[in-house]
């Protein structure tokens, strides 16, 4: 009996120790998966910043665009200049004779694009540098002296002259000037004359940029 149950004793044991030391998970197996699992995940987090580094390098190019986008569009606009009016807003009659040169206000706008012709001076200023292109136009009735210039900066470029018409007298004039921005041109009106208009707007003044410089 006591033979038996030693025997016992030794199968027991013997099935307890190739228990521990051969157990049914593999220790080491599973370490490399968390190794290798370990590794992805550092792969994946370089990966994660290569993309936030991407998309903050892209956020500051569509940035860049936009400002370009912009300041193309205001550059754009700067060069749309051309405007045109007629001298009467209303009504009928003639401006002139005085005693000094008169700078004439052409107060009936047709178009003022970009704005740089003041219909409250009858003043244009060059918002750009460029070559510009303007003309203008005078009527007066007959027996009255028409004579009209363009000045650049208070200088004068051309003029026009009608002198006592026995009817209807009509005359104009152009030129193209190279501005500066800030440089300023009107029509004046010569002394000891008249200009006449009407709703017809026959007395008229009118310019465009050609091309910027």
């Amino acid at each position: 009996m006591a033979v038996l149950q030693m025997l016992l004793l030794l199968c027991a044991g013997s099935s307890l120790a190739e228990d521990l030391f051969s157990p049914n998970v593999n220790i080491i197996a599973e370490l490399e998966k968390l190794k290798n699992m370990d590794e992805r995940i550092q792969k994946l987090e370089e990966s994660l910043a290569k993309v936030f580094s991407e998309n903050e390098a892209l956020k500051t190019i569509v940035h860049d665009s936009q400002n370009k986008l912009e300041s193309f569009q205001t550059e754009n606009e700067a060069k749309k200049v051309a405007f045109s009016a007629g001298l009467l807003e209303s009504g009928t009659g003639y401006t002139g004779p005085t005693n000094a040169l008169k700078t004439l206000v052409y107060k009936k706008v047709f178009s003022n694009i970009g704005g740089a012709y003041d219909s409250n001076t009858g003043v244009f200023t060059a918002p750009i540098k460029g070559a510009y292109y303007f003309r203008f136009y005078g009527h007066t009735h007959g027996g009255t002296t028409m004579a009209v210039s363009l000045l650049k900066n208070g200088e004068t470029q051309c003029s026009m002259h009608a002198w006592k018409p026995a009817s209807n007298g009509n005359a104009s004039n152009g030129v193209v000037l190279t501005l500066e921005i800030g440089d300023q041109i009107s029509t004046r009106l010569w002394a000891n004359t008249w200009v006449y208009d009407d709703p017809a707007s026959y007395t008229s003044f009118g310019g465009f940029l050609i091309f910027p410089l």
